[in-house]
């Protein structure tokens, strides 16, 4: 019988479970659901399925780069807690991640999935495995790659383990591209330079200035000239380029690159926990809960 997407992602709704363990469950079961559901359940998936929706918002970020310094692979490995994030067999897990990821240049995280490891586990395998001997969620939520061209070299930058990023430059020394890379680290741009602020970006941010310039009386001509010293200092804040260099901040990033006739044609910086929404707990409500429950068990 064939596995269709559609099976595959019920499958993974009902349990919790990767898109991977599911379509394997699916093949040995030759689609049938609830056997599927029973074989994951007997195989030790369920102990991991079970903290699949716990959410994941610790971690770290590895960066793995090639001899030649012309390709790089960053990658984003979660857990529940830091506790873990710094346990031994999650780091050789991150660790084994990233190095895979660089060689086989995935397309992305459902193929980086299906990958062998060097412990002749496929990566998912590997995942949950991990789950169930750890006692945590534990998610591989995104990479990216980073290819140099001919003039080009890339440099890193680790912020601890929960800030990565990788730098292509052309025409400069790899020192100064990690040190390029520390600014971003502590500065985060949205892009290189203008170019790459989406228009739509400029555009949202330019309506704002001219409403609040027309609010103080002016009519919207005479706005719309006056936003133009906002906006250059706008996008000076969010390009790489723009921002002052925060090893020198007498000059601007840009400043830093044409003295020495570099140049960044790309980056890439990953923070841990980026756009996940952490629970938050309230400590005493906790415990106010517990002793109710216990009360009522009595």
């Amino acid at each position: 019988m064939a596995i269709t997407a559609g099976m595959v992602k019920e499958l993974r709704e009902r349990t919790g479970a990767g898109m991977m363990e599911c379509k394997k469950a699916l093949t040995e079961t030759n689609g049938d659901m609830e056997a599927a559901i029973d074989l994951m359940r007997k195989s030790g998936a369920a102990k991991a399925d079970k903290k699949a929706g716990r959410v994941a918002a610790e971690g770290r970020v590895i960066v793995a780069l090639a001899d030649d310094a012309k390709t790089a692979a960053i990658v984003e490995i979660n857990s529940e807690t830091d506790f873990v994030a710094n346990d031994s067999n999650f780091v050789e897990f991150a660790d084994a991640v990233g190095l895979v990821t660089l060689k086989a240049q995935p397309a992305d995280v459902a193929a980086l999935s299906a990958l062998t490891l060097p412990n002749g586990q496929t990566v998912e395998e590997n995942r949950t495995a991990l789950i169930a001997k750890i006692g945590e969620n534990i998610q591989v939520r995104r990479f990216q790659l980073v290819h140099a061209g001919e003039c080009g070299q890339i440099a890193s930058y680790l912020h601890g383990t929960r800030i990565g990023v990788v730098v292509c430059i052309e025409n400069g020394e790899a020192e100064m591209g990690k040190h390029i890379a520390m600014h971003i680290a502590a500065s985060r741009p949205a892009c290189v330079d203008e170019s790459g602020v989406p228009a739509e970006m400029v555009e949202r941010e330019r309506e704002i200035q001219i409403d609040i310039a027309m609010q103080s009386g002016k009519p919207r001509d005479i706005a719309e000239k006056m936003v133009v010293g906002r906006m250059k200092k706008f996008l000076g804040e969010i390009t790489l380029v723009g921002q002052p260099f925060v090893m020198n901040p007498d000059q601007t990033v840009g400043d830093l690159l044409a003295s020495k006739g570099a140049n960044i044609t790309q980056f890439v910086r990953l923070e841990v926990g980026e756009g996940i929404e952490k629970k938050q707990e309230n400590f005493a409500d906790e415990v106010a809960a517990q002793a109710a429950a216990v009360a009522a068990g009595n």
